[in-house]
């Protein structure tokens, strides 16, 4: 458990250091793809490291989910795969910086909440963590759902740095809570592929070492 915790740590400590503190010197030595690389890398390292950590982190049990929680858990999976697909599969204003085409007010996922790939990550981390009821997990979850959350909001202020009214602009016609302002669509790709998303993921959950979630539900 204890490595684990270290992976974890170096995990969101670099991404966290990479996306903003040392981001400017790195960028200006290495360039653009430079950097990108080296970020890539890193982060490639460390989350392969901490998931190494968790499969051989002691199983030390916490709680154990009803089996209510394990139903109640596939909307909030659901809302999760939509939102991931829609941040995929449309323009991104909150990683790409560009308000181009949201000129017409946010659409999709992005109506929803203008961080539609970070609150899918820390959407999976809490059913994650409660269904799983264990301590290597949930502290896995609470490294990813955290940094999802803490990385969005520093994604925040590093826009009103760059694009300035623009970006003051797009915060104002959107949330950064799903649904904060009201329910909005997520249209039919992102709704269409969210489904198809969490039918596959569920269907090969047991190969990632979960349980069988068919014969949950069954």
């Amino acid at each position: 458990m204890t490595v684990l915790l270290i992976a974890l740590a170096s995990f969101v400590g670099t991404h966290l250091l990479l996306s903003h503190a040392l981001r400017p010197p790195l960028v200006a030595a290495l360039g653009e793809k430079g950097f990108t690389g080296v970020y890539s890398l890193v982060a490639a390292v460390t989350l392969g490291w901490a998931v190494w950590a968790w499969g051989r982190a002691e199983v030390v049990p916490l709680w154990s989910a009803s089996p209510w929680v394990w139903w109640a858990a596939v909307p909030v999976m659901l809302l999760a795969s939509v939102l991931f697909v829609g941040s995929v599969s449309a323009p991104n204003p909150a990683l790409m910086g560009d308000l181009r085409d949201t000129s017409g007010g946010p659409r999709g996922v992005q109506a929803i909440t203008r961080h539609p790939m970070m609150w899918s990550f820390a959407l999976w981390a809490l059913v994650h963590a409660i269904v799983s009821g264990d301590a290597r997990t949930v502290a896995l979850c609470v490294a990813v759902g955290g940094l999802a959350l803490v990385g969005a909001r520093f994604q925040d202020g590093k826009k009103r740095g760059q694009l300035g009214e623009r970006w003051a602009a797009h915060e104002a016609a959107t949330s950064f809570v799903p649904f904060a302002r009201g329910v909005r669509s997520p249209g039919l790709v992102a709704l269409l592929g969210g489904v198809v998303l969490l039918v596959v993921a569920m269907t090969l959950h047991p190969i990632a070492g979960g349980p069988d979630l068919w014969s949950i539900f069954a």
